[in-house]
């Protein structure tokens, strides 16, 4: 009510309860304070109720006032219960009260200081629920008309509705023709609040009717029904700020939204929630959408759960809609984008990834799309002149530097592997890659989420713009409750929104495991730094003046000295330098991958085995790793026994994750199970000894698939080695058997070909 300071002033002086039958025409009889001139103002209880409820709350209002206001609030949740029943003569009583009701009673009584106290709240109680006013809008409400008699209902039903709210997202809306325009443009949706009675929606002219009303307490469709002011508000300002497509979508996902400091429900319209449904399993919608296999072009056997992959991402990205393959390392994500850029076959695929896996990339599109253009936009020279088709690939820091000229180019798909390397959405690499525009985003990664979930945002809000709205509501809606509050409920409905837009499936996920071959190996190419690149060619130019001028043991000597310092250079700069403490990151291609593995495989609580044949490259890996707070342990061959016997119960009891091994350490009685991931730092050039390193994982009581990862220098004479090893596997056993030493009797120019650096 309108603060009026005459009437205010009312609530200074006493308040006498004055009952009568019917009980409606009891009176309120304010008395002025002592001493001060006026007469006594009687209003009807109903009329009171207002200046009562005020005495509760004003400086310097009578006790009381005060007191009949507590009873008023007593009288009004009575009736907002229903606890009103008729008495036979046209007025309505308060009635029945529970046990509860019963006891807020008897507190009124115990601070009313008169002999009939129980009798005067009991009829204050009678004068409230009779005077409640009856209105025409009943007759809207139920479509007929309601029986009014001076002002009030004749028998209406002794109970009281419960209204509730909820907003209602795109209400009245046509279903739009082109759901990937829709999605992708700059449209924008209705978002409306929505009141209902025992759940069935009001009509609009229900609710104009309710917003008409000045009354805390309406008769709707022959019931009762409170309005509070939070409520009264919304009937009134209905329309709330439309919204994006985008956020439609994640509201109708989560089914509530945080509005006006109170989690309401969300109801989408039919369109928007058929989507929601589509959408919502990324397992179902893989299983369930259009019939989709491998496409033309593509060189591989896809196993069922690729295949499920391959539909899920088809599916989102032909609605506009971005995805995350989150699956475990190991599971085929890169033949999954490959398959998936053929099936789309729009243009031209931008894959931006460490520079590490550059070599990686360009192998598998080209042994799984041979007839796909590939090239490296990477390095001196650098060009996207003549890009119609196929895939490009570049690294995140040339990405940064030249976001401009990428941006120019009309991408039908981007891709952003390990894109863990732009978690931090501040970050140079995150802001260049959010300026590139493409058909659609899919970001590869084993670890959505690190250490935190600002880490989620940053990947889902470059693939699907808006999903998970500004980082600082993100900050306050879920990680707050998540992180530091430790909500349960609130995680669900954060998995519920992002769900769809997540597809992450692990070996030990069911239907997953069987499909997987017990081993699978891997060659991982990287690239050399530009130090080792200048150590290796000085190497090779000095190593082969001094073979070329000697011969017998002498030129043997030198040939297994030349390749033993290029496979050091290949592994650190460092190691062929003999700098025990020296810098080392930032120095070595193979460091650098083995960091990315390593975070990778212990962020899935998988451990590893490194292997490599010097110590000293041990000891060098052993100090980096320690750096990055690493739990390692180092194995060689002059380990005691007993500390070997100790070494290995910690590693299989999860204590140390990643298990340093020199070549002589990895022969015969380790039994290292708890590995699901083998990595070779450096070839050994014998395939026997090195398959005996990888059966210390790969043994009788394993019951994980393992990776082995073998790490290659690009352009070295270890690329040339493993492409004999691959190629021809019997010539290999025959000729490399002995390492080393077997390549020493070559002749000049063939030793030439198999060092020099390409």
């Amino acid at each position: 009510m309108a603060r009026d300071p005459d009437r205010v002033a009312l609530v200074r002086g006493m308040a006498v309860f004055e009952p009568a039958e019917p009980p409606r025409e009891g009176r309120i009889a304010f008395h002025p304070p002592p001493g001060a001139p006026g007469p006594v103002v009687r209003m009807a209880v109903a009329e009171a109720m207002p200046l009562l409820s005020l005495a509760r709350r004003e400086t310097g209002a009578h006790p009381s006032a005060a007191f009949w206001g507590a009873a008023v609030v007593v009288a009004l949740q009575l009736v907002a219960r229903g606890r009103i029943r008729p008495a036979g003569d046209g007025s309505w009583r308060a009635g029945p009260l529970t046990g509860l009701d019963v006891e807020r009673v008897e507190e009124l009584v115990a601070t009313l200081a008169d002999p009939d106290a129980e009798g005067l709240v009991r009829a204050f109680l009678d004068a409230v629920a009779d005077g409640m006013p009856r209105t025409a809008a009943a007759m809207h409400a139920t479509r007929a008309p309601a029986p009014v008699s001076g002002g009030r209902g004749s028998e209406p039903r002794p109970g009281t509705g419960k209204l509730t709210v909820r907003a209602v997202v795109g209400a009245g809306e046509p279903a739009p023709g082109d759901l990937r325009a829709l999605l992708s443009g700059g449209g924008l949706l209705r978002f409306d609040w929505q009141l209902a009675l025992g759940g069935d929606p009001l009509t609009e002219a229900e609710m104009d009717l309710l917003a008409e009303s000045a009354r805390p307490l309406v008769r709707l469709r022959d019931q009762w029904v409170h309005l509070d002011a939070a409520t009264t508000r919304r009937v009134r300002n209905r329309s709330m700020k439309p919204l994006t497509p985008i956020a439609a979508l994640a509201l109708a996902l989560t089914g509530s939204a945080d509005l006006d400091g109170e989690r309401v429900e969300i109801a989408a319209t039919p369109w928007l929630e058929a989507l929601r449904r589509r959408i919502a399993d990324p397992g179902a919608a893989a299983s369930n959408g259009p019939p989709i296999g491998p496409p033309p072009g593509l060189a591989a056997t896809l196993r069922d759960y690729q295949l499920r992959g391959l539909r899920w991402l088809a599916a989102m990205t032909s609605l506009g809609l971005g995805g995350c393959l989150a699956d475990d390392m190991g599971l085929g994500k890169t033949v999954t984008l490959i398959a998936l850029h053929l099936h789309r076959g729009g243009g031209p695929a931008l894959v931006v990834c460490p520079a590490s896996l550059l070599g990686n990339w360009e192998r598998e599109i080209r042994r799984f799309a041979p007839g796909a253009a590939v090239r490296r936009f990477h390095g001196p020279g650098r060009t996207l002149d003549g890009v119609v088709d196929g895939f490009v690939l570049t690294t995140y820091p040339t990405m940064r530097l030249d976001a401009e000229r990428l941006a120019a180019t009309a991408w039908d798909l981007v891709a952003a592997d390990e894109a863990q390397h732009v978690k931090n959405p501040r970050s140079g690499a995150a802001r260049a890659l959010r300026a590139i525009p493409a058909g659609a985003r899919v970001a590869l990664t084993g670890t959505p989420v690190e250490n935190s979930l600002t880490e989620l945002w940053a990947i889902l809000d470059w693939t699907t713009p808006g999903l998970l709205g500004a980082l600082g509501n993100f900050r306050a809606r879920w990680i707050r409750p998540i992180e530091s509050e430790k909500d349960p409920e609130a995680a669900a409905r954060l998995a519920a929104l992002v769900r769809p837009f997540l597809l992450r499936r692990r070996k030990s996920d069911p239907g997953i495991v069987p499909e997987l071959p017990p081993k699978t190996e891997t060659d991982q190419p990287v690239p050399l730094t530009r130090e080792q690149a200048a150590l290796y060619a000085a190497a090779v130019r000095e190593g082969m003046a001094r073979i070329a001028d000697a011969d017998g043991m002498a030129r043997r000597g030198l040939v297994v000295k030349l390749l033993t310092g290029l496979k050091q250079i290949c592994n650190h700069p460092a190691h062929y330098l003999k700098e025990p403490h020296g810098r080392l990151a930032g120095r070595s291609g193979k460091l650098q991958l083995l960091d990315e593995l390593l975070d990778t495989i212990l962020a899935e609580d998988g451990a590893a085995l490194v292997f490599t044949q010097y110590v000293a490259m041990a000891r060098l890996l052993e100090r980096h790793l320690a750096a990055r707070g690493v739990t390692t342990q180092l194995l060689h061959g002059g380990t005691p026994v007993a500390r070997r016997e100790d070494m290995v119960r910690r590693f299989q009891d999860g204590e140390a994750p990643v298990f340093l091994l020199s070549l002589k350490a990895a022969g015969t009685g380790l039994n290292l199970t708890r590995a699901d991931h083998v990595v070779h730092f450096d070839r050994w050039w014998n395939p026997a000894v090195e398959e005996q390193a990888t059966d210390r994982a790969y043994r009788i009581g394993q019951t994980r698939p393992v990776q082995v990862h073998r790490l290659i220098a690009e352009g070295t004479v270890e690329d040339r080695i493993a492409d004999l090893l691959r190629t021809k596997r019997a010539l290999a056993d025959a000729v490399l058997a002995a390492g080393e030493a077997a390549l020493s009797e070559l002749p000049l120019d063939e030793l030439a070909r198999l060092v020099e650096l390409r």
